[in-house]
């Protein structure tokens, strides 16, 4: 036990030969790569530097590890992404590199308060059934106890919000050839696992892992909802009989899910039917957008959604963030956060700037930034001139439904409307992020990345990237929406409005 505890703490973890790796750097490939990244990152990650967390002193115990012997890049790419990863930068990545993947636990796993439940899928009821129902949980695989794994699992995001965290690594147990080749362990087959219940007591077994062709389908409570990926299909981006089954009305409450943070030029029509039934929903007794599992896109609906929800004579400073770069800035760069809608402060008008200075008497931003790095500050603002035209204010209560998988854009529109009147948060704290990425790639490795050149306020202060979004009624998941047997979450939101 204590050697697999060594292991899976030590950074040497990724150091070791890939399993069924043959691509090779030479040392010297690798150092030109970090020299290159440390350009990257010195220049223009906003991110890079602000936890206090010293990249070069991995880049150099790497460097002292290696000595002369050839690395495979699956190693090399596994410690940018560890690296990466601890920066905090939420949109950071690091792509090119190969891992196994052939064979996979016959089972699916998934997040329960703070559990891991074994799951098969019932295709022919679409829902989820235990695995073993008297030994529901997972606690162990290999005898290296799971909350030792999972912090090794997703290296790219060890700083996302903690419950975000959490529920992709689960996920992503399921991939445990991919997983123990992070670990460096061999992969036995069968696989011993322990599993425990709600008493504690355990139970052993090994299990037979599969085939890619027999693998289960991964937990994602995404396919509970029909075309919820509607967007990544061209032909059905403007598909009215698809887009249509996002908006509804029951027992007088509207009801809008928002799948992906689409734009007004690539779904036209989702905006039009947005606006129709925001008509219909005049005289409604409440309104849900459900932004759950939504994993971003740009911040048009935000601006649509708030000609309704903003009051004709309120301006609010909603966003605040400072742009890394050349200063003074170029005009891609201006161009790039006025499609974000953020602007400095010359270029609002006086009702505008008169809110900006009342904003900035009170904010306290968890970072000072340099102000010879960064720019001044590009503020989001919702003026209610300007953005009400053509449409009314909604002024009865409105819930924004939100979940740890709610990321980039869809993060932006729970923290911009939190704390607006009549409007409140509720699910769960979201996998907050905003960053204005740019990409790059390592010219020996050929690894592909991209970071975030901006760093975005929420109005307390706080960042969104690692932070996220608290709920104001926190409404997690139950059992029966874990196996798919009920939206929980918005029953109980529906339940709490008819109380109300």
């Amino acid at each position: 036990m204590k050697n697999y505890i060594l292991v899976l703490v030590t950074i040497c973890t990724f150091y070791g030969n890939a399993q069924n790796e043959t691509e090779y750097l030479t040392k010297n490939d690798i150092q030109n790569d970090l020299v290159f990244l440390d350009n990257i990152l010195q220049n223009q990650s906003s991110y890079q530097g602000l936890n206090g967390y010293n990249y070069k002193e991995d880049f150099n115990l790497f460097l002292e590890q290696t000595k002369n012997e050839n690395i495979t890049s699956s190693d090399f790419g596994l410690l940018i992404s560890k690296i990466i990863g601890k920066i905090g930068d939420r949109h950071a990545s690091i792509k090119g590199y190969d891992l196994p993947e052939s064979l996979y636990f016959p089972m699916a796993f998934a997040p329960y308060q703070d559990k891991i439940l074994v799951l098969d899928y019932d295709k022919a009821k679409k829902e989820y059934t235990y695995w073993n129902s008297e030994y529901p949980y997972l606690k162990s695989i290999n005898n290296i106890p799971v909350e030792q794994v999972l912090p090794q699992i997703l290296p790219g995001e060890i700083l996302a919000p903690k419950n975000s965290y959490f529920t992709r690594a689960v996920r992503e147990l399921r991939d445990i050839e991919t997983v123990f080749s992070m670990l460096n362990i061999n992969l036995p087959n069968p696989l011993p696992v322990t599993l425990t219940n709600e008493k504690g007591i355990e139970k052993r077994a090994k299990v037979n892992l599969v085939t890619k062709e027999q693998k289960p389908k991964i937990w994602d409570e995404r396919y509970q909802h029909n075309n919820f990926f509607f967007d990544y299909k061209e032909e059905q981006q403007n598909d009215k009989a698809i887009i249509e089954k996002f908006f509804t009305v029951e027992n007088n409450v509207g009801y809008i899910q928002i799948t992906s943070m689409v734009g007004k030029e690539g779904s036209p029509i989702f905006f039009e039917l947005l606006n129709d039934f925001m008509l219909k929903a005049k005289d409604s007794d409440a309104l849900i957008i459900d932004v759950r599992d939504n994993g971003g896109g740009n911040r048009d609906l935000i601006q649509e959604l708030a000609g309704y929800f903003v009051h004709p004579d309120s301006v609010y400073v909603v966003n605040a963030t400072k742009q890394r770069g050349k200063l003074p800035l170029n005009e891609d760069l201006k161009k790039e956060l006025k499609s974000r809608f953020l602007f400095p402060k010359n270029e609002l008008d006086s009702r505008e700037q008169n809110a900006v200075d009342k904003f900035m008497a009170y904010f306290k931003p968890m970072y000072d930034l340099d102000s010879k790095k960064f720019s001044e500050y590009y503020f989001y603002i919702l003026n209610g001139h300007k953005i009400t035209q053509n449409k009314y204010y909604y002024n009865k209560p409105i819930y924004i439904l939100a979940n740890e998988r709610t990321f980039s854009a869809a993060s932006i529109l729970v923290s911009v409307f939190k704390g607006l009147p009549n409007i409140k948060i509720t699910g769960v704290n979201t996998d907050g992020s905003s960053g204005n990425s740019q990409r790059f790639e390592l010219p020996n490795s050929e690894l592909r990345g991209k970071i975030s050149t901006m760093v975005s306020f929420q109005k307390d202060g706080k960042i969104l990237d690692g932070i996220g979004t608290e709920p104001d009624i926190k409404i997690e998941r139950n059992l029966d929406q874990v196996l798919f047997k009920e939206d929980y979450q918005l029953k109980k939101l529906k339940d709490l409005i008819k109380n109300q």
